[in-house]
């Protein structure tokens, strides 16, 4: 049976798909992605109605060669993982929408990452542990609702990238892109529509870019 290529779409905004700046660009980046080629599949999950819980249990942030011997970690809480585990290494590429929240992560994307990262699986520990996912392409689109995170007034501010850029690139070795965007609350709050002009010439520029981006997957 032929392989098809498969790209996980992870959606983390607490906003719907009407007023969610990061879920209409991880769907042009998945609209591109299909385009692609004939035979590709996406698995859509949307952390907002279907939420991956915590690691049920520390021992679980280890490969199980890693743990006490005297370990007992709950059933449940392994498959959790497992199930987690499983739609990431099978996905061919990863495409994230990662909103900033009080200026870090999501807390469901946060408890994704803890059940993804795990030293001696999927990340190298010691002289052991392969990076089952080194190379393949990890897609994230940051959205943030005010402006100019990168100048030296908000300098520091933006916790959620380092965080992404650090367990998807450098512990799991995958490829990491980022597209932000910023003044996303132009659209929804009174106070910020001063920058609405801004924000749709930036949205249309990344739009363009994660269709070209995904055109090269």
């Amino acid at each position: 049976m032929t392989r098809v290529p498969t790209l996980l779409r992870l959606d983390s905004s607490y906003d719907d798909d009407a007023t969610s700046v990061s879920r209409l660009l991880t769907d042009a980046f998945t609209r591109a992605w299909l385009a692609g080629g004939p035979d590709r599949a996406v698995v859509e999950h949307d952390l907002r109605t279907d939420p991956v819980p915590p690691p049920g249990h520390g021992a679980l942030h280890w490969a199980p060669a890693l743990r006490g011997p005297a370990v007992v970690v709950p059933g449940g809480a392994i498959a959790a993982q497992a199930r987690v585990l499983d739609e990431l290494l099978t996905a061919d590429a990863l495409v994230i929408g990662a909103p900033l929240y009080n200026y870090g992560l999501p807390a469901t994307l946060k408890a994704w990452l803890d059940q993804v990262h795990v030293p001696g699986t999927t990340a190298p520990f010691g002289d052991g542990g392969a990076q089952p996912l080194r190379g393949r392409p990890a897609v994230v689109v940051a959205t943030r609702g005010t402006a100019h995170y990168g100048d030296s007034e908000a300098e520091g501010r933006d916790h959620a990238l380092p965080v992404l850029r650090l367990i998807l690139g450098e512990a799991l070795g995958m490829a990491v892109r980022v597209v932000t965007v910023d003044r996303t609350l132009s659209v929804t709050t009174p106070a910020f529509a001063g920058e609405r002009e801004r924000f749709e010439r930036r949205f249309t520029a990344a739009t363009t870019e994660l269709e070209e981006l995904a055109a090269t997957l």
